[in-house]
């Protein structure tokens, strides 16, 4: 059942989100605090964000761009906001679709099956496997048998370029090299923090593949 996670302000509508949603057939929550609301979409770990613009705080579209920088789970726009250029900006800020309000419910059920699909199909064609370790690109994820684990872009960008390359050492200059080209700057020791972090992580989850360091010439999944 995929997890919808509803970010609305305004009660009623949201109640109304959530009824339509839950007797859809999906699992419907809703964030209800919106003094850190980037981070409670972060900590839902949904399979789809439905997001309104006008939010207390920073704005839908200010916490999209942000949003982005963590995960590519698929998010669509919910307003009552009608103009062009806003629909410009959740589009360019990655939206992956823009439903104005009032919504036609079989509308924006349609929608968020299509997206739901697409995003299916996308991580099915992005993901690895590795021992009971698999990663999944298009998530921003790996999981352990039926659990998942959200990384951040750092991290998946470490753990993609170890998992094309397992069992043979990467070198920590090759990793610098990779993050910088994916404009993700890090220094020498903030790698070795991330790479920690990353091992933790992984045992923690009951991961069988594990990071070693081999000094003097980098690291390997192993």
């Amino acid at each position: 059942m995929a997890k919808i996670l509803i970010v609305e302000d305004d009660i009623s509508l949201r109640d109304n989100l959530k009824t339509l949603i839950s007797d859809a057939g999906y699992e419907a929550v809703c964030i209800e605090d919106f003094s850190n609301t980037l981070q409670g979409i972060i900590d839902a770990r949904s399979d789809l964000v439905l997001l309104d613009i006008t939010l207390p705080g920073d704005n839908g579209e200010q916490i999209l761009r942000k949003f982005r920088a963590e995960s590519d789970i698929p998010v669509i726009m919910v307003t009552s906001r009608t103009l062009e250029t806003d629909e410009v900006l959740s589009m360019s800020f990655g939206a992956d679709d823009y439903v104005t309000k009032p919504y036609n419910p079989t509308i924006l059920l349609l929608r968020i099956q299509a997206v739901l699909k697409r995003y299916a199909k996308e991580g099915k064609e992005g993901e690895s496997t590795y021992k009971n370790l698999s990663l999944n690109v298009s998530k921003g994820s790996f999981s352990v048998g039926d659990q998942d684990y959200s990384l951040t872009k750092n991290e998946l960008i470490i753990l993609k370029q170890l998992f094309d390359n397992k069992e043979k050492i990467v070198s920590r200059d090759e990793l610098m090299t990779i993050l910088w080209d994916n404009a993700e700057y890090l220094n020498d020791n903030a790698l070795t923090v991330n790479i920690s972090r990353l091992r933790t992580k992984l045992m923690d989850a009951g991961s069988e593949a594990t990071i070693e360091t081999r000094k003097k010439q980098g690291y390997i999944l192993i």
